[in-house]
């Protein structure tokens, strides 16, 4: 039997990281590494900028993330501390936990749209990019229907935007879908070649563009494979712990 003694550490941080955004904060971090608070904002779509700003003083509180020290002023931006990176293998056994026993839930697409887009850019192959900044724009159709726009570009994270970011209109390609036809595509279940072919996905826009779009998305497990080469390349490993 497991032991985990009297108000075990575990209870002590399920109280301070059970909600929403914590670790998430911390996964985006450890895989794109120092971020500023807007880079961050929009790598997590449904968050609210209050919501995201006590979060993050938690975490410093916490010592798992510091403001970078080279940048003086309060628009520094944010990077895994030490006790953070710790935590780097954890939420990748959490994320391999989960993809083999948490059912998928078609539902939450339904629910909150701007899922599917978080999803697709975590999903995005940054050495398949066009050199120049391309914008992919989202009309996505359902219960909760919205507009989101993508904008990508070799060499840069992706970015997440809640207004057309204004590019020429060569820059874009245009997607029309309902919530629940971009859903298996955005989670690696399906790819983009087949839901054309089926138009229950509708692509147009700069033909280039259209013609190059799917070969800019790997797998869904391009995610986790970020995530470990983060920790592989720059985090800590569990048993070797660095000083910064």
């Amino acid at each position: 039997m497991t032991q985990f003694g009297e108000f075990c550490p575990y209870n002590k941080a399920i109280e301070h990281l059970g909600d929403r955004w914590s670790l998430i904060i911390v996964k985006e971090l450890a895989m794109h590494g120092s971020r500023g608070f807007n880079a961050i904002a929009d790598g997590l779509p449904g968050v609210s900028r209050s919501v995201l700003a006590r979060r993050l003083r938690k975490l410093e509180e916490l010592g798992l993330i510091v403001r970078d020290p080279s940048v003086h002023d309060r628009l520094a931006p944010y990077r895994l501390a030490p006790a953070g990176e710790q935590l780097v293998p954890t939420l990748l056994s959490f994320d391999s936990w989960a993809k083999r026993w948490v059912p998928e839930d078609p539902a939450l697409a339904l629910r909150d749209p701007s899922v599917i887009t978080f999803w697709l850019s975590h999903n995005v192959e940054a050495d398949r990019l066009p050199e120049r900044r391309v914008v992919i724009a989202f009309e996505i159709g359902g219960p909760q229907a919205q507009r989101q726009w993508l904008v990508l570009e070799l060499g840069a994270p992706p970015s997440i935007c809640a207004e057309d970011p204004g590019l020429p209109e060569d820059r874009y390609v245009y997607v029309e879908a309902e919530a629940g036809a971009l859903y298996p595509i955005s989670r690696g279940l399906r790819d983009w070649g087949a839901a054309v072919a089926d138009r229950s996905v509708r692509l147009y826009g700069d033909p280039r563009l259209v013609k190059a779009l799917p070969g800019w998305f790997g797998s869904h497990s391009s995610a986790q494979q970020s995530l470990s080469d983060a920790r592989k390349s720059k985090l800590l490993t569990p048993d070797q712990p660095t000083v910064s």
